[in-house]
């Protein structure tokens, strides 16, 4: 049987894949479900001069990537997460900066039957606008409503839709008679994958002050135990050497033969600490004139009493 030729749009579309594998580094893998073709040309426009995006049949661009992995193997990690309805941005750029692009697009939408609710959905309290006929929806809800001037008011704010869950018929119908659209829908970024290496969209939250904060408390801990237990590393040499600083200096303030150059502001200001502050300028706390001096508390004297005798001498006995 003759094979059926391969269409110019298939080979367009091999060779696009082709070049984005070879020119571009990044790639965030993006669920596209409920993103309409509209919204896609507009993040397309958005990405332009920062990446590109990719769109299309799974087994086509695996089929490119396998073929792509004989002579680079990092893009077979990236093969793997090609699955379901997903997209593919390609960039060199920051990564974080371009999910940002990617999920600042969204757009509103209604409540369709079976899917899975992206955010919590609540309806407010007050007038609805609908006739008492209709009230049989709200009931099937289990939403408190009342009549007021001949139109159905509900109670209070009901929270109809939870996130993860799935819509029913039920709570379209009533969204859609009280034309509200509870969710907005666009891409969103499941998985990076940077150069060989692949991990969860959350870790793109991660700044680089916060890697610092946790590298500087691991440091802080790492010294603490090495000199807790006594094992020297490099964590722990600026200590080591401040500590034996501390040990000379009052070797050298306790003895008098023992001088240098280091220890000589110490010993100067324990010698004549008035003599050193007005020689490096310290300026002493300023006196109140208005301040009143506080009595002195007289002591007070205590009556001898024949307690005392006891422990004139030894306990013992002796003189």
């Amino acid at each position: 049987m003759r094979d059926k030729p391969i269409s110019a749009k298939k080979l367009e579309f091999r060779a696009r894949l082709e070049k984005y594998l070879q020119e571009y580094q990044n790639c965030l893998i993006c669920t596209v479900d409920n993103v309409g073709s509209n919204q896609l040309q507009q993040i397309r426009i958005s990405l332009r001069g920062k990446g590109a995006m990719l769109c299309g049949k799974n087994t086509v661009i695996r089929k490119v990537m396998r073929d792509a992995a004989k002579e680079n193997s990092k893009i077979t990690k990236l093969h793997d997460l090609v699955f379901n309805n997903v997209a593919l941005v390609f960039t060199n750029d920051s990564l974080s900066d371009i999910r940002t692009i990617i999920t600042s697009n969204k757009s509103p939408a209604a409540a369709r039957v079976g899917i899975v609710a992206p955010d919590d959905c609540w309806v407010p309290a007050g007038p609805t606008g609908l006739d008492p006929g209709q009230t049989n929806f709200f009931q099937a809800l289990d939403i408190a409503t009342k009549i007021v001037k001949g139109a159905i008011e509900i109670m209070n704010p009901v929270h109809l839709i939870k996130k993860g869950e799935k819509v029913t018929p039920s709570q379209v119908s009533l969204l859609a008679k009280l034309d509200i659209k509870p969710f907005f829908f666009g891409m969103q970024v499941i998985t990076v994958y940077e150069d060989g290496s692949v991990y969860a969209a959350e870790i793109l939250d991660i700044k680089a002050e916060d890697l610092l904060t946790k590298f500087f408390n691991g440091v802080q801990k790492i010294t603490a135990i090495s000199l807790a237990i006594g094992v020297p590393n490099v964590a722990t040499v600026p200590h080591s050497i401040a500590r034996a600083f501390k040990k000379l200096v009052c070797l050298a303030v306790a003895t008098e033969g023992i001088d240098f150059k280091e220890a000589m502001p110490f010993k100067d200001f324990l010698a004549d600490p008035s003599a050193y502050a007005a020689k490096h300028g310290v300026v002493s706390a300023p006196v109140v004139a208005d301040k009143k001096e506080a009595p002195v508390a007289k002591p007070v004297e205590k009556e001898p009493s024949d307690e005392g005798d006891m422990f004139a001498g030894n306990l013992f006995g002796d003189d």
